[in-house]
């Protein structure tokens, strides 16, 4: 009894960062399925915003939550600078955290800085290969570096992870597309 009870205390431990693990992988496969199986704007929209969320908590510590929070917060009052030193933060402390990069390329591109939030996107669809965001976010970024190819390119990866992206109608028009028409726009899609 004293040994299963000793094999217990040592194995559960180390179980409960697997099962946390495991709960995150079906909770981020039921986010998506819900956002791919969207069967309209409002539906696709409450994915889209499950989603964001969800990926704002999987900030690793309190901490790192903490500065993300600052960071968005500060990018809010148009507080740029202190807005990227406290996702600077966030990186520093857990550079595998896609949101993270994603927050700071959107600060970085609001300080006109396009090759650092380039960067950071580069990184972020590393981290998480499905994040629409960040594909969006290099959308803007590389057009503004006037190369619409990549754009364009960057741009329809997004739609095809979410297919409601509001972003979606400035892609050109493309008769194969799989993609939701826009309500009031006259586009053949």
């Amino acid at each position: 009894m004293l040994i299963g009870a000793l094999v217990l205390a040592f194995t559960l431990p180390a179980a409960l960062p697997v099962s946390r693990a495991a709960e995150a992988a079906s909770e981020r496969e039921r986010l998506f399925a819900a956002l791919k199986g969207a069967e309209n704007e409002r539906a696709g929209r409450l994915a889209e915003n499950a989603i964001w969320q969800w990926w704002i908590d999987q900030a690793p510590t309190p901490g790192v939550r903490a500065n993300l929070d600052r960071g968005m917060e500060r990018r809010a009052a148009y507080d740029f600078e202190a807005a990227e030193q406290a996702l600077d933060s966030v990186i520093a402390e857990a550079p595998g955290y896609a949101e993270g990069y994603n927050q700071r390329a959107f600060v970085r591109f609001l300080r006109d800085n396009p090759d650092g939030a380039l960067d950071d996107l580069e990184r972020a669809v590393d981290l998480e290969p499905d994040h629409f965001g960040s594909w969006s976010g290099m959308y803007h970024v590389l057009m503004r570096l006037g190369r619409p190819e990549a754009a364009i390119a960057a741009l329809s990866r997004a739609v095809t992870i979410h297919p409601w992206l509001k972003e979606r109608g400035m892609l050109p028009p493309d008769p194969d597309a799989k993609r939701p028409l826009i309500k009031g726009k006259q586009q053949d899609l």
